[in-house]
């Protein structure tokens, strides 16, 4: 076997452990970033790099793949079962050497720098909508306590707020609250806005994202972020595996011949789990409007989500038809075919 390096990545501090033999660390070292870099460089035959999957690891990842050797991200919820006693770079080292010799565990992904800089992208709109979000609940609370009523709709509670700025009960507290509606136009038209412009603009000519854009509940920005977050859909076997990664799948508690599933796991991209959500219950609304005007328009998804949402509930159902909406998108990409609402498959369920 080829000579595997664990590094405790850290900001300033890396330890590292080399294994020649299985199960045997024969040398351990301390370096510094520089000392760091310049180990990876000074290795004369490729070597398998083990990592946790953290924030530096995927920077570090890909320099050790642009020296030739093989690079190895392991969940750092996976390897710490694997950690004897107390939490130490030395132990974490060697908690990741017998981490990787489990084969049951699969790898991160090395992200690209593209990749990267889309799921930044992606986080600083969030930011920005949370500080928005803070800034509205703000006015809010301080019209409340001043006895103003304000609509509830966000919308219409902005049109508002720029009257009731002026109202003699806030007239002390004026050029403060212009200074946060202020704020809140900075975040919304032109933080959040240039953010979407740019993440439009980046994928104009890509194919995949394109594809997905048509999937109903699938904007640009879903798109986007599923296939920033995934990457590589091969790696799933069927759409199935690939919606239990987001954590769409029921949570399972089983022992002999008793199953029970109980709600979704939860585990996985957040952020990414959250935008399907929130386009599936757009998609269940439009599907149960067309229901209510057109019902002989309804594709067969559309049927099933409004069907579904007359045996378990709205909620339920818009989880459901997320939890759907991404094996349909895993079965876009993977097998590159144009996305039907009427598609059935050949095979029988």
């Amino acid at each position: 076997m080829p000579k595997q390096i664990a590094v405790d990545l850290a900001k300033s501090v890396y330890q590292v452990a080399e294994s020649v033999r299985a199960g045997q660390v024969s040398l351990r070292r301390r370096l510094s970033r520089e000392a760091f870099r310049r180990y990876i460089q000074e290795q004369a035959e490729p070597v398998e790099w083990l990592m946790e999957a953290c924030g530096t690891a995927h920077y570090w990842g890909r320099f050790a793949q642009s020296q030739g050797h093989r690079v190895t991200l392991l969940h750092a919820r996976y390897v710490k079962p694997y950690r004897r006693r107390n939490k130490t770079d030395r132990n974490d080292c060697d908690a990741l050497l017998k981490a990787a010799r489990c084969a049951g565990i699969h790898p991160v992904p090395v992200k690209s720098h593209e990749q990267q800089q889309l799921q930044q992208l992606h986080g600083l709109r969030e930011t920005w909508k949370k500080s928005r979000t803070q800034r509205i609940n703000l006015l809010r609370g301080i019209f409340r306590e001043m006895g103003l009523e304000a609509p509830a709709a966000t919308a219409a509670f902005l049109r508002a707020a720029h009257e009731l700025v002026d109202c003699p009960e806030v007239v002390a507290l004026r050029g403060q609250l212009q200074i946060v509606l202020a704020e809140i136009n900075l975040y919304e038209q032109q933080c959040m806005a240039e953010c979407e412009q740019q993440l439009a603009r980046w994928h104009a000519d890509d194919a995949i994202v394109g594809k997905l854009d048509e999937v109903s509940g699938i904007g640009v920005l879903t798109a986007s972020a599923l296939k920033t977050a995934d990457g590589q859909p091969e790696r799933f076997a069927s759409g199935r595996q690939l919606s239990a990664w987001l954590g769409m799948t029921p949570r399972e508690f089983s022992s002999g011949n008793n199953c029970k599933l109980g709600h979704i796991s939860r585990q996985g991209n957040v952020y990414v789990r959250t935008l399907l959500i929130h386009g599936a219950r757009a998609a269940l609304l439009a599907a149960q409007r067309l229901h209510s005007r057109a019902p002989e328009r309804l594709t067969r998804l559309q049927r099933w989500a409004v069907a579904t949402a007359a045996r378990i509930g709205h909620n339920k159902a818009a989880v459901a038809l997320a939890n759907k909406l991404v094996r349909i998108c895993w079965a876009v990409w993977c097998h590159e075919r144009r996305f039907s609402g009427d598609w059935q498959s050949s095979r029988p369920a």
